[in-house]
């Protein structure tokens, strides 16, 4: 068969048929697993007081497994279509995903309803048929933080479903994984770790968890769904998946031991419920690896010759990814060792989720240390996939300058010290400290990481795809030269998100919600480091993107926004009221200072820290000017080498026929 062939046909004609056997082959082992863990570890019991009934105690773990299996599946099946499978002359293949899609975001949103209704049945000790339950329910469900989030992620489950039924084009089948992936990482707010005394990396480790287990088993399944119509290029699909799902297990064993830290607290733990179930997990995590990377090193390159092995390698991998997914189901339930709450917490635990450090000392400043394993090893990889691109150009010949590798890493090593250092230890407690954090994350880290070109290192070191699919060197292509990215990266519209989003987020109620909220702190984080490092990218980058606009321009936003920033500065010194009062009020550290005062000092901080990275940011932009006034001089020197000063030329001749046309008007 030619690799050219759209899509497979069946000895009578007709395009093959997709089934969703390897669906209900993971769904029966996922809730068989479920069924049984669930009543060894006593889930299935019923309460001594306010017990919701069997049908709820008995559908809930239930409900979750068919939530999780579907919700991959959906995430698996536009991710396979949107950048794995090879582009052939007719794009009936996506739309068939596409349109599996749909169905099983239905199962999932379906399911995921189920769940949220259940689970404020569970929390209210009210039966399904108990008349207070619906009245209740709408009355109380979006004040519970869990039950809110389940209605979040259901609404976007509902979202990615119409548009799987609507969409037609990649662009929007990446959108719809993006939109997937996160109504299912939003669901770690929801399990034990959201309770927990270190909730932050529990959190964080059960979000990375569930992206790892969302691409690794809703991967594995919509291969083994689209397996009849994909054909010759089954192999190229594998081979991607393939390296995805290395990933995936590399981020699911380390989040799961994380985990089992957290949870567990000594070897003791393993002896409970919890801890049997996890080490079982374990074991079956470990098993999937082994087999994965026994039987691939053999398998891909035999499937074009011989599909069998790959279907035996689909089936005892599923069987195996639903007794897991059964495991997690029952493992959310169940009462971990550690308990999730502290008793007795001091204020600064119980609104921030970490103990009061105490004042300051000047030592702290270096020495103080509190990991933030998220933004570590957002760091790490960072760094580590910039160190493989210098490599894999200096192994085939190509220069790379030394001093972008130093600036990338010393940008990612401050980057760490300003979220697992002093500035983010005391920034939870004191505004003062919390500007410091934020200076440093949207305007000194910036200004260290874009002169890296990071996205020039990738176009070099990435390979290209053949057959128009989306790699990762074709999706930055897409962004960067996006109707979106000439939008954002106009330099006005980037200064405006700069600046403007500073003076809305403290002055409105997203600095309290930053404060004491851990999703409002990650968005925080990540929104000063975007608009810093745009506004600084429109202003002195050098990777691909938007036409740059004339260096002149380009000074004088600069100066236009530091002047603006600095007016924020003096508008927050002098003001006479306090700023998320509903966070400093209540926090009352016993050491703390006086609330204006130190807000007076946050105000100073933001006016003045602008100063250095503004003068660097103009000599930066100054340079370009002059060398790019010098490129142009030299490009009209070569020019007029090759024309013999045509142009100069010309110039003279046109001078000399005005100069004669105006002899013959005098």
């Amino acid at each position: 068969m030619s690799t050219a062939t759209a899509t497979p046909r069946t000895t009578s004609g007709a395009p093959p048929h997709t089934s969703l056997g390897p669906l209900a082959v993971i769904s029966v082992s996922g809730l068989a697993v479920a069924l049984v863990a669930a009543s060894l570890a006593g889930v299935l019991a019923p309460l001594v007081l306010e017990d919701p009934g069997p049908v709820v105690r008995w559908s809930l773990p239930l409900a979750r497994v068919v939530s999780d299996l579907s919700s991959a599946t959906t995430f698996g099946l536009l991710l396979v279509a949107a950048f794995l499978v090879p582009e052939r002359r007719t794009t009936e293949r996506r739309v068939r995903a596409s349109r599996l899609a749909a169905v099983t975001g239905i199962i999932w949103t379906v399911a995921a309803a189920i769940g949220v209704l259940f689970t404020f049945a569970s929390l209210a000790g009210l039966t399904l048929g108990d008349p207070e339950l619906g009245r209740q329910f709408l009355t109380f469900a979006w004040e519970l933080e869990i039950t809110r989030t389940l209605m979040i992620s259901t609404a976007l489950a509902l979202v990615v479903t119409l548009g799987a039924l609507l969409a037609r084009t990649r662009t929007a089948y990446a959108w719809l994984s993006a939109i997937a992936l996160l109504a299912i990482v939003i669901v770690a707010l929801t399990g034990h770790a959201a309770g927990s005394a270190s909730h932050e990396d529990a959190v964080n480790s059960l979000g990375v968890h569930l992206v790892g287990v969302a691409v690794w088993v809703g991967g594995l399944v919509a291969i083994a769904l689209l397996r009849p119509i994909l054909g010759d290029d089954l192999k190229a699909t594998v081979a991607r998946y393939s390296v995805l799902a290395g990933w995936s297990y590399a981020a699911i064993a380390l989040t799961g031991l994380q985990q089992a830290i957290i949870r567990l607290g000594s070897f003791s733990g393993i002896n409970s419920a919890y801890g049997l179930m996890l080490v079982v997990k374990t074991a079956i995590l470990i098993l999937l690896g082994f087999i994965g990377w026994q039987q691939r090193r053999h398998i891909i390159e035999r499937i074009g010759r011989d599909g069998s092995g790959f279907a035996r390698l689909v089936l005892i991998e599923l069987v195996l990814m639903g007794a897991a997914t059964g495991l997690g189901a029952v493992l959310g339930r169940t009462p971990p060792p550690v308990p999730d709450t502290v008793e007795n917490p001091s204020s600064a635990l119980a609104i921030t989720g970490f103990p009061d450090p105490g004042p300051m000392q000047t030592s702290d400043w270096w020495l103080a240390w509190r990991p933030n394993w998220l933004m570590i090893a957002i760091a790490v990889l960072s760094v580590s996939l910039y160190a493989v691109g210098v490599r894999r150009l200096r192994q085939r010949g190509d220069a790379w300058p030394v001093h972008r590798t130093v600036l990338w890493v010393l940008g990612w090593l401050v980057f760490i010290w300003a979220t697992s250092g002093a500035p983010d230890i005391w920034g939870r407690l004191l505004f003062s400290m919390h500007m410091v954090m934020h200076m440093i994350i949207a305007m000194v880290v910036p200004l260290l990481l874009v002169p890296a070109a990071p996205l020039t290192l990738a176009l070099r070191a990435l390979p290209s795809r053949p057959d128009k699919t989306w790699g990762p060197r074709e999706v930055i292509l897409q962004v960067v030269h996006s109707r979106a990215m000439r939008f954002f990266a106009n330099p006005v519209v980037a200064a405006v998100l700069f600046f403007g989003s500073l003076a809305a987020f403290y002055w409105s109620p997203l600095f309290e919600i930053a404060l004491t909220t851990h999703s409002g702190h990650l968005v925080m984080l990540a929104h000063f480091f975007l608009t810093g490092y745009l506004f600084t990218w429109v202003l002195i980058g050098i990777d691909p993107g938007p036409p740059k606009w004339s260096p002149a321009m380009l000074l004088f936003i600069l100066f236009a926004t530091i002047s603006f920033h600095a007016f924020f500065g003096v508008a927050l010194t002098s003001a006479e009221y306090v700023l998320a009062p509903g966070f400093f009020e209540q926090i009352n550290l016993p050491w703390g200072p006086q609330l204006l005062d130190d807000q007076e000092k946050a105000g100073q901080i933001a006016w003045g820290f602008g100063e250095a990275p503004t003068l660097i940011l103009a000599l930066l932009v100054a340079r370009q000017w002059f060398a790019r006034d010098r490129q142009e001089t030299k490009r009209l020197d070569r020019q007029a080498d090759r024309d013999d000063d045509a142009a100069l030329k010309a110039y003279n001749a046109r001078l000399s026929r005005l100069g004669d046309e105006a002899k013959k008007v005098e």
